[in-house]
C-alpha cells in the first residue's frame, strides 16, 4: 500500500526535535541513567510540581508517593531482573532505559505518531545493540532485556510485538513484524520447567512475520519469507517461502522467486541445536522455584 508524508506543524516540529535531541544528549552524557528517566517521566506526566514538593518535605498521601517514587527505574522491578543467568551489567543501563520505553508509551504523547516514533527510535540506539536506519517501533512493543537485539536498517514493528532477547535476537533489513506477533530465544524444559535454554533467534532481511504469529526460541525466518497469521514457526523457513500452520509448514514460493528457493519438499529442518547458547549461572546463586514442584518423573525413579 502507497503511503504518504506525514509533517508536524513546524512549531510542533520545533519543540519535538528539541525535546528528543536533549534526551538523547543527556543518555550519552555522563548522568546516572537513574536520573535522566527520573527526569523524563516526571515531565512527561506532568507531575514535576508533585515530585517537587515531595523532595521538599511536603505531606502526601501514600498512593502519591507510590506514583512519585515509580518513575525512577532504580525503584522499580521487571520481570526479567528475576532471570539467574543475566548479564547484571549490561542490565543494570537497559533495565532502566526499558522502564522509559514502557512508561513513556503510557503517556498520551505515545499515541502522537510522529513523535513517538522517533522517541522510540532514539531509545533503541541506546537500549538496542544495535539499531539500523529508518526503523519504525509502534506502541505496546515489550523485550525481556534490550541489549542482546541487533535491527537492521528500515524495520518496522507495530503495535503489542513481544522481542524476547533472553538468548539473542538478530533482525534483518527491511523486515515487518504484524501486531501482537511474539518471537522468542528462550525455551523451557517439558519436564524441569525451571530449566531454561537459550538461542540465537535470527530474522533475515525482507521477511514479514504477520498478525499474531510466533517464532519459536532458534528458528531462522529466511530471507524474503513470510509467515502467515496466527501461525507457529517451530522450524527453520527457508528463504523466499510463505509458511503457515501450527506448526507452519512452507505452502509455496513466492511468486517469481522460483528458481532461486529451496523446493517445498522436506523444506523445514529443525536446526535450533545449532543456535543454542551456552550460560554460567554465579556459584552463589540463590535459586528460587516459583513453582514448587516434583519434577521427578514417576518413570525415572
Amino acid at each position: 500500500m502507497t503511503k504518504r508524508h506525514v509533517s508536524l506543524p513546524p512549531l510542533a516540529e520545533e519543540g519535538l526535535r528539541a525535546f528528543i535531541d536533549e534526551v538523547d544528549e543527556r543518555l550519552s552524557g555522563d548522568e546516572d541513567t537513574c536520573d535522566v528517566v527520573t527526569d523524563v517521566l516526571i515531565d512527561l506526566h506532568g507531575d514535576r510540581e508533585a515530585y517537587e514538593r515531595w523532595q521538599d518535605g511536603a505531606d502526601i498521601s501514600p498512593a502519591e508517593r507510590v506514583r512519585l517514587q515509580g518513575y525512577d527505574p532504580c525503584n522499580t522491578t521487571l520481570e526479567s531482573e528475576y532471570y539467574a543467568e543475566k548479564d547484571e551489567e549490561r542490565f543494570k543501563r537497559s533495565k532502566h532505559l526499558q522502564w522509559l520505553w514502557r512508561q513513556f508509551d503510557a503517556t498520551p504523547m505515545a499515541d502522537n505518531v510522529e513523535f513517538a516514533l522517533r522517541f522510540r527510535r532514539m531509545l533503541a540506539d541506546h537500549l538496542f545493540e544495535s539499531c539500523g536506519e529508518g526503523c519504525r517501533f509502534f506502541k505496546g512493543i515489550s523485550f525481556t532485556y534490550g541489549h542482546n537485539i541487533e535491527i537492521g536498517d528500515n524495520v518496522v514493528v507495530h503495535d503489542d510485538v513481544h522481542l524476547d532477547d533472553r538468548g539473542k535476537l538478530t533482525i534483518g533489513d527491511r523486515v515487518s513484524i504484524s501486531d501482537d506477533t511474539h518471537v522468542y530465544s528462550h525455551d523451557h524444559d517439558a519436564v524441569d520447567q525451571t530449566h531454561v535454554d537459550n538461542y540465537h533467534t535470527i530474522i533475515e532481511d525482507d521477511v514479514r512475520l504477520t498478525y499474531d504469529s510466533m517464532v519459536r526460541a532458534g528458528v531462522k525466518v529466511g530471507e524474503n519469507a513470510i509467515l502467515a497469521a496466527k501461525s507457529i514457526a517451530g522450524k527453520d523457513i527457508p528463504a523466499h517461502h510463505i509458511a503457515a500452520g501450527t506448526p507452519a509448514k512452507s505452502l509455496t514460493v513466492k511468486d517469481g522467486w522460483e528458481s532461486v528457493a529451496a523446493p517445498i519438499e522436506g523444506a523445514n529442518v529443525d536446526r535450533r541445536a545449532e543456535r543454542q547458547l551456552s550460560y554460567d549461572l554465579p556459584d552463589d546463586l540463590e535459586q528460587f522455584d516459583e513453582f514448587q514442584r516434583d519434577l521427578s518423573p514417576p518413570d525415572r525413579k
